[in-house]
């Protein structure tokens, strides 16, 4: 877990490992989409603006689903009765925390995107087909973030490279509200009590303040999950390089978009099989149920763009650029 790089000198102020895979992420897949436009002779600044659309949109659209699926499942994250409406709305806000979901923000971000591209007159199928191994590989660094905030693990592991989590991280806090691991009394604050009438955990930023409870706190760790963030990550890069290999056989238009939608879509479903995720259908998370949409999605828009594809209104595959 990586979760403050360093902290900022005078002010003080943190540089999380989260924000700074995002950044890496979004310079990687922006590159990427620059490279596969000039291949096909499209002008790759619409894809950096588009890439900066997307990141917004995609952002707002995460954290918006995270928060309604939390609400949904009554996990009590951000309706949490023993804080005020004011400390509920700051934890919504707080994108340290981690909680984003991928799923979210691919469903805003991604008419956002159709409509820059239309305005742009960009051929709308090969646009999408430029982006799809992009977004894969944004996913990958973001989920390689995750694992650096210590958010979207996955369940209890016995595994030799099970992760264990130290005090402070979502995973910590978790078990130790569950009553599945002890924390010294020193680390915790009576005076302001869970639900289930343990005492909470002191917050990092006090224990900072005391050398003695930094190193108490160091010795710490919660039990080890699967790290189910490197597992997304690794199939991200995968499903990448697959989409961009497919894309040089020159597809119908659209059918890279609809390939990565059945592998993000059956691969996300399996992986979410040891994610600690709430229910929001049966035994489905919100993930799961899109996955599977997703994956249909992809089958009937792979059909689809075949069909088109016998009376093409925009040029197939890579057009190779002359050599200068």
């Amino acid at each position: 877990m990586w979760q403050e790089v360093f902290r900022i000198p005078i002010i003080d102020r943190p540089v999380y490992g989260y924000g700074l895979f995002l950044v890496i992420g979004f310079i990687a897949a922006t590159q990427l989409a620059k490279y596969l436009a000039a291949r096909c002779r499209l002008d790759g600044e619409i894809f950096v603006n588009a890439a900066l659309l997307a990141l917004l949109f995609g952002v707002i659209g995460a954290r918006l689903s995270h928060i309604l699926e939390s609400i949904a499942a009554n996990t009590g994250e951000f309706a949490n009765n023993g804080h005020s409406a004011w400390e509920n709305f700051k934890a919504m806000l707080n994108l340290s925390s981690g909680g984003l979901t991928f799923y979210g923000g691919f469903l805003l971000a991604t008419p956002v995107l159709i409509f820059y591209g239309l305005r742009k007159k960009v051929p709308l199928l090969r646009g999408m087909d430029i982006v799809a191994p992009c977004l894969m590989v944004g996913l990958a660094f973001g989920r390689i973030g995750c694992y650096a905030n210590g958010c979207c693990y996955g369940e209890e592991c016995n595994l030799s490279w099970g992760a264990s989590f130290p005090y402070g991280s979502n995973a910590f806090v978790e078990q130790y509200e569950k009553g599945e691991i002890p924390v010294p009394p020193e680390l915790t604050d009576p005076t302001r009590p869970l639900p289930n009438g343990l005492p909470s955990l002191l917050s990092k930023e006090q224990i900072r303040k005391s050398p003695e409870l930094s190193k108490l706190a160091s010795t710490l760790h919660a039990k080890p999950v699967h790290p189910t963030e490197l597992y997304s990550a690794f199939n991200s890069f995968l499903v990448a390089a697959a989409l961009v290999a497919f894309f040089s056989l020159a597809p119908a238009p659209g059918r890279v978009f609809a390939l990565m939608l059945v592998l993000e879509g059956v691969s996300r479903y399996t992986l979410e099989i040891i994610r600690v995720e709430p229910a929001v259908w049966g035994h489905l998370s919100f993930s799961m149920v899109l996955g599977v949409g997703f994956a249909i999605l992809g089958v009937l828009m792979w059909l689809l763009c075949g069909r088109l594809a016998k009376h093409p209104n925009e040029p197939r595959g890579l057009t190779p650029v002359p050599a200068a």
